[in-house]
């Protein structure tokens, strides 16, 4: 009789390590692996490059405003009460300041004068009695007029103009208020008679 000691196990062994062999990952696969690996690592680099060049963006955004000079100025003639020309035109000067941010109002000349290259909105009031002509002119470097406000008169009381636009000024420009020849403009500490302004934006 034919007998086969530990056949059994040693047939169990033997698949145990076959199906061991099987599982064993091969170089193959170990590469494919590394190179997902390495994809993903780089995707990962570049999205993060991204994330990076978006904040210093933000950041340069962010500096490029606060840099921006904040101007703005609203002045009347206050308590001056009556001013009137009866030869040649005046310079008004508005010695009553409500807002001055930047400082780029003189209250001693009543010059503006733009600190930057830049769009600005300008607005000027003109009060007066309506017995006499009543006149406000602004005026860009004491030359060219902008914009006038003006009333011929028209009886008893009092009347009130004005007159506003955006306008594009270089660095280093002035605007003045002048009170024609003939003509006269009013105001007291209700601020009747006013001239005010804001950059909207640099150029």
């Amino acid at each position: 009789m034919y007998h086969m000691y530990g056949s059994t196990d040693s047939y169990r062994t033997l698949c145990l390590c076959v199906n061991r062999v099987d599982e064993a990952p091969t170089e193959t696969d170990t590469e494919a692996e590394l190179k997902s690996l390495q994809a993903s690592l780089k995707q990962l680099q570049t999205e993060d490059l991204g994330v990076k060049e978006r904040l210093e963006s933000t950041e340069r955004e962010l500096k490029a405003m606060r840099d921006v000079p904040k101007v703005a100025f609203a002045v009347s003639l206050g308590g001056n009460g009556l001013q009137k020309t009866t030869s040649g035109s005046k310079t008004l000067v508005y010695k009553t300041v409500m807002t001055n941010i930047g400082q780029a109002y003189n209250s001693e000349t009543g010059v503006f004068t733009a600190p930057v290259r830049g769009v600005y909105y300008i607005r000027f009031t003109a009060n007066a009695p309506t017995n006499y002509p009543m006149s406000a002119v602004l005026y860009k470097n004491n030359g060219a007029i902008q914009l006038i406000a003006h009333e011929q008169p028209s009886g008893e009381g009092s009347d009130t103009a004005s007159n506003g636009a955006a306008l594009l000024l270089e660095q280093g420009d002035t605007l003045s208020m002048q009170l024609w020849h003939e003509t006269q403009i009013w105001d007291n500490s209700n601020h009747h008679s006013t001239f005010s302004g804001f950059l909207l934006f640099p150029m």
